[in-house]
């Protein structure tokens, strides 16, 4: 199995890596990891992940000046039906668009956009921490988040978060002040605001589930 993590400029790729070479081995599957900014390699490869560290417009255009890239990920996610992975901004660039210091096209996957959250009283900008994950009725049900434990904690760093998205392609929400998009997830992609490399166990959970997931 070939798996792709996209390197355009953003991202802790080191972390999201590790993650995924730990995941692999503790569950005794054989992968061929590749961090990479070539399209060919993304096109070619049996799983696609996209992570993400920023502001929106930056790392839209960061992965847009990446020559054929956007059109491989296009190739190999909605016509060949490779399984994806947004992590944190490339969750949120998996949006129609991004309302962080102006407005900005994302990849128009997922039908919502992303915008600055709105904590309720003595909750602060950015959310940074654990949280507990709530996963929707759709959610509970997914591959890659069946076998979750229900009161399971992630690990959370953003300002912007995904809203307006279609109930049927929510998978999780955290509470911060009221609920807010944690994970979505449409046909063969899912994306996660909360950091499934540094989450722990949980996180390691979904990174393997992610990898034996066939759509």
């Amino acid at each position: 199995m070939t798996v792709a993590i996209i390197d355009y400029g953003s991202g802790n790729l080191r972390s999201v890596a590790k993650a995924f070479e730990r995941a692999a081995l503790d569950n005794g599957l054989a992968v061929d990891l590749a961090v990479t900014a070539d399209p060919r390699v993304v096109a070619r490869a049996d799983r696609i992940v996209l992570p993400g560290v920023g502001a929106f417009g930056d790392c839209r255009r960061g992965l847009g000046a990446v020559d054929g890239m956007i059109e491989a990920l296009e190739q190999a996610v909605i016509r060949g039906g490779r399984p994806f992975f947004g992590i944190c901004v490339g969750m949120q660039l998996m949006a129609r668009r991004g309302l962080e210091h102006g407005a900005h096209d994302g990849l128009g996957w997922i039908d919502g956009e992303v915008g600055l959250l709105v904590p309720g009283e003595g909750l602060r900008v950015p959310h940074m921490g654990w949280n507990e994950i709530r996963l929707t009725e759709v959610g509970s049900v997914h591959p890659v988040f069946a076998g979750a434990s229900r009161n399971a904690h992630a690990y959370f760093v953003h300002s912007y978060a995904m809203r307006d998205v279609p109930e049927g392609e929510v998978l999780a929400t955290v509470d911060y002040g009221g609920p807010v998009v944690a994970a979505v997830g449409r046909d063969n992609m899912i994306g996660t605001q909360f950091h499934p490399e540094k989450s722990q166990a949980f996180g390691l959970g979904l990174i393997a589930r992610f990898l034996q997931w066939c759509p």
